[in-house]
């Protein structure tokens, strides 16, 4: 009798996660290319049967995406798209379970959800669709709205201050953060791929133009003639530079960073804070984080953070194992007729 243990390889083209649903989303939407970017980048990361991928979702524009994915979808109610997908994933650890959701829907009614999934560190992927609007009910002003920003409900511009998704992931303890652009087709396929091969709740924020509603809110970022002046990518044991000629760095002084020209001869790339991807203190992924929130500073794209730890999922399945060692298999009958028990006559 042969005791090894068959390894299939599975071997699938973006075209083997196209759905045959019609793709309903308005004509120029960034969601097309979040889209197409799952596809084209799944064949490389997932090597198991299709059936053991879910893609869970709550309700916006967003949303639609289970639909668009040849995998098991679950399209769920507002906001509860990440309880759902621990439910999910805590049912059936085996499944490779990911989340489709805006910034309305995941940061405003779903907020609490989201939090605590990022804190027990349950091993899912949530892809934020961020366009800083609530695109599907027609334009009024989401969780991420810039302050000042007018919209159908904020006709004189909003006086709430914005999240920070990323830094809102951190201090919920997420263990992956990352940040892409949906015009930047092979880093979000990058980001992606490094989202899905993380072990733990891995947090994706995709900035993402709604040219119906918030045309324009990245434009700065993704125009060819200002992008390289206002986005920084970050990598891994790389120093911060930036600027169409690389000519413009980040050092960091104490805990202050600070932006400094390259061409002036006082400083050198040497001089440059270097990103630490892996740093286990959250110390330095929350100043890169708030540099969105400081003037003159570029817009951080790029996986900010990674740590390792056990997660819900894992845990639960171990503390299962342990209880069973310990007092044998349990019977759902004795649960049922232990404890307080009284009779109704």
């Amino acid at each position: 009798m042969d005791n090894k243990t068959e390894v299939r390889e599975y071997h699938y083209t973006a075209k083997d996660f196209a759905s045959d649903q019609d793709v309903r989303w308005c004509p120029g939407c960034g969601d097309y290319s979040i889209l197409a970017q799952v596809q084209r980048s799944f064949p490389e990361i997932i090597n198991k049967p299709k059936e053991n991928i879910v893609w869970v979702s709550g309700i916006g524009c967003s949303s639609r995406f289970p639909y668009y994915m040849n995998t098991y979808g679950f399209h769920g109610i507002h906001g509860r798209a990440t309880a759902i997908a621990t439910g999910v994933k805590i049912a059936n650890p085996e499944l490779d379970v990911w989340v489709a959701t805006g910034d309305g829907d995941l940061l405003s009614i779903g907020g609490n959800h989201f939090i605590h999934t990022c804190r027990k560190n349950v091993d899912i992927k949530i892809v934020l669709f961020n366009n800083r609007i609530y695109g599907l009910t027609k334009g009024q002003y989401s969780p991420t709205s810039f302050k000042g920003q007018v919209t159908k409900t904020t006709p004189f511009g909003s006086v709430d201050y914005p999240f920070n998704p990323p830094k809102l992931a951190l201090g919920a303890e997420a263990t992956f953060i990352a940040r892409s652009i949906d015009k930047f087709a092979k880093h979000l396929q990058e980001m992606i791929k490094r989202a899905g091969l993380h072990k733990g709740t891995a947090f994706l924020e995709v900035f993402q133009n709604c040219n119906i509603f918030n045309d324009g809110a990245f434009d700065l970022l993704t125009d060819k003639d200002t992008k390289d002046d206002n986005v920084i990518e970050l990598k891994h044991g790389e120093p911060l530079i930036f600027g169409k000629n690389k000519d413009k760095g980040i050092r960091l002084e104490g805990f202050n960073p600070v932006v400094v020209d390259l061409t002036s001869g006082h400083y050198s790339v040497n001089d440059l804070w270097v990103h630490d991807e892996f740093d286990p203190s959250p110390a330095r992924a929350s100043i890169i984080m708030s540099f969105d929130e400081r003037e003159g500073f570029p817009t951080p794209i790029g996986v900010f953070r990674q740590i390792i730890k056990e997660t819900c999922d894992e845990g639960i399945t171990r503390q299962i194992n342990e209880v069973k060692a310990k007092k044998g298999e349990g019977s759902l009958e004795k649960v049922l007729y232990s404890g307080n028990l009284w009779e109704v006559k």
